[in-house]
């Protein structure tokens, strides 16, 4: 356990029953955090809040949330007491290209579900932070935001758009001394991308990633890519001209 740390302290995991959430708040279970674990899925997050308090002898308090529901996310963060010093948006959702192409509210519910509804939660705990000058905000946004690609430009655009909110947002509040982390997984074995065929070396596990995702939190980063070959390999990929980029298969 750090021993800078002052204990106790809580940290909010927005969209908790991802693979890649789940690790997370082992992560910061493991180093002391009591946490508030929220999302939809109201079995599962008990579920998880039970092994979480036996395995690691913290609290976990489920909380519902729907990212969604923008007019609910004002009375959630305000029912928090008491408040999280970190807060962690790991809320994603990435259905086929296709069927989003074609189905206009299935689009909207792709921009809103990793990006608007993120971005409206995370301006209110923003508001917060920067009145009491302390706090983190960790936003997992994704590779696939770093340049647009035919077989995910809707999952991508909503990802580029959080990512550009996030660094806003760090430009903002690192004036009141809050940290705030842009993360960047590449392609990482879970559930949502169980139906693809991820083998490699640029292939992360969850648990890789919540270690990297503490880490950088840990030691004060502003942006960081998991694996860390994936900062090299969208650099090339940023760097493609368009005209060639086109012709690929991407």
């Amino acid at each position: 356990m750090d021993q800078d740390l002052p204990m106790p302290k809580y940290a909010l995991i927005l969209g908790a029953t991802s693979d890649i959430a789940r690790a997370v708040s082992q992560q910061f279970a493991t180093h002391g955090y009591h946490l508030y674990l929220a999302g939809r899925n109201w079995e599962a997050i008990h579920a998880e809040a039970s092994d979480l308090k036996i395995r690691f002898q913290v609290e976990a308090v489920p909380v519902r949330f729907d990212v969604l529901d923008f007019d609910s996310h004002a009375a959630i963060w305000n029912g928090l007491n008491p408040k999280p010093e970190v807060v962690v948006c790991v809320v994603g959702y990435m259905p086929e290209q296709e069927d989003s192409q074609k189905d206009l509210a299935l689009a909207r519910k792709v921009m809103d579900s990793n990006f608007t509804g993120c971005a409206n939660f995370l301006n209110l705990v923003a508001n917060d932070f920067e009145a009491q000058k302390t706090g983190s905000i960790i936003g997992v946004s994704s590779v696939a935001g770093d340049r647009g690609r035919a077989k995910n430009y809707l999952y991508g655009a909503a990802k580029a758009g959080f990512t550009a909110y996030l660094s806003g947002l760090r430009n903002r509040l690192s004036k009141s001394g809050i940290q705030v982390l842009t993360v960047k997984p590449g392609f990482v074995q879970t559930r949502m991308t169980e139906h693809l065929e991820l083998k490699g070396a640029l292939v992360a596990t969850a648990d890789q990633v919540g270690k990297d995702i503490w880490n950088g939190f840990r030691k004060k980063k502003n942006v960081i890519y998991t694996k860390g070959i994936w900062k090299y390999v969208m650099l090339v990929i940023r760097h493609i001209p368009e005209r060639l980029f086109k012709k690929m298969n991407l």
